[in-house]
């Protein structure tokens, strides 16, 4: 069959692919209340793409890939996560938390649950222990501070400063040296915080070759900032029940804030952009309801919906199920205890111009429909599929070429921000098939 041209109103498509039926497609993502309103079977549903034959083959068998980790790290949370912080005493005190940590989000206003960090925290700093990327003439730079995040929840407040690692946090600054240079931050993945591995995914040196900086930032109770008993890296950040998972992306975005603080008033640095692939994903888009700042926000296979995120993850979800049924719950219940922590439940501070979100049709770690789910809350924005995974990437250099327009587009410079280039996103794919 013949390739059919798409309408000129849905050009924020940048890639070759796209979600089938376009124009019969409905935005899916509820005006409001959106823990109550999306449909309870949101999990079980799949997203549907026009795909050429070599790309349907393409996402067929790099799926595969994705479906081993997955059901291996469901394993690993479900033996030793869920025994922690959801077991039967656990989930009641989570559950009687639920109006305190959803009132931000009724109100959908961020700054009732995201507190403003101090101005006075000092950032240490010192040269990088055998960095993974060295570039000639440049200097790679380890952060850290004390944290002084306090959770919201004083139910909280002794756990979560028991745990010591966790309360400094962690970052890695490529620069130039030569002169405050635009920044892009990246946010790491569940249990993927090795600098290492996200120099390569991220393509740090090529950033760093446009003219960039580079910030990697760790996310609480990952790598360093986990506990020396932890069974894996990002075990804290989902064993402290419900209300922990609140309270770490909480931290999360607190501390963030205090690197870019840092960077911005110590260092002068014109612009920060972010971007984070998977978990890392969720707290860019987190960044951009909370930090106006930000000269762009750009997830990366992201995941929004945790509760739906733990009912598609087998055989953990056997155990996500037992609990809404001991409680008598149903899931928009456990959505609205999250709700506070969830970008879909706040407008962006940023426009729409300065979005733009990847997403892998093959995803099934974190299948594309939270994309799909986000692009519909950020007034579908630019978005770019690729035929690939979670875990690969295919085609990666088609959505960098992608990016480099984004950044262009947006005025977003090694200098910092430019005046916005006017013309439109590049032109849509034209080969979608019937």
């Amino acid at each position: 069959m013949s390739p059919k041209r798409r309408p000129a109103h849905f050009g924020q498509v940048v890639s070759r692919i796209a979600h089938a039926s376009l124009l019969e497609r409905p935005n899916q993502m509820p005006s409001e209340e959106w823990w109550r309103r999306l449909e309870p079977g949101f999990a079980m549903h799949d997203e549907d793409f026009a795909l050429e034959w070599a790309d349907r083959w393409r996402v067929e068998a790099t799926a595969l890939s994705d479906l081993v980790v997955r059901s291996a790290a469901a394993s690993a949370v479900g033996a030793l996560a869920l025994p922690l912080g959801y077991h039967p005493k656990a989930l009641r005190q989570d559950l009687a938390d639920e109006g305190l940590y959803a009132r931000a989000a009724e109100a959908r206003d961020p700054d009732l649950f995201f507190a403003q960090p101090p101005d006075d925290v000092a950032v240490h700093s010192r040269p990088a222990r055998l960095p993974s990327f060295e570039p000639a003439g440049g200097e790679v730079i380890d952060l850290s501070f004390e944290s002084p995040f306090v959770p919201v929840n004083p139910r909280l407040h002794g756990r979560w400063l028991e745990a010591r690692p966790n309360r400094t946090a962690h970052a890695r600054w490529w620069r130039h040296g030569d002169k405050p240079r635009a920044v892009v931050a990246a946010i790491h993945g569940f249990c993927a915080d090795a600098y290492w591995l996200n120099a390569w995914f991220f393509q740090l040196p090529l950033l760093y070759d446009l003219g960039y900086d580079v910030l990697l930032f760790t996310l609480p109770f990952h790598g360093a900032r986990q506990s020396a008993l932890s069974p894996f890296s990002g075990h804290g950040f989902f064993s402290r029940g419900l209300s922990g998972i609140n309270e770490a992306f909480a931290q999360a975005v607190y501390d963030f804030r205090i690197f870019f603080n840092h960077l911005e008033r110590e260092h002068g640095v014109p612009a920060l952009g972010v971007t984070g692939i998977s978990l890392g994903g969720y707290t860019s888009a987190l960044l951009a309801a909370v930090e106006p700042r930000l000269a762009f926000a750009m997830p990366n296979v992201p995941v929004v919906s945790i509760p739906d995120l733990m009912l598609e993850w087998h055989p953990m979800s056997l155990a996500v199920r037992v609990m809404l049924a001991r409680t008598r719950s149903p899931i928009s219940r456990f959505r609205r205890l999250l709700a506070s922590a969830c970008p879909l439940s706040y407008p962006p501070r940023l426009p729409r111009e300065r979005l733009m979100i990847i997403g892998g049709v093959a995803d099934r770690v974190v299948t594309p429909k939270h994309a799909r789910l986000l692009w519909d809350h950020w007034g579908r924005c630019t978005i770019h599929w690729f035929p690939g995974s979670h875990l690969l990437h295919i085609d990666k250099s088609d959505y960098l070429t992608e990016t480099a327009r984004f950044f262009k587009r947006i005025g977003f410079t090694p200098e910092g921000l430019s005046p916005p280039q006017i013309d439109a996103p590049s032109a849509a794919p034209s080969a979608a098939r019937s």
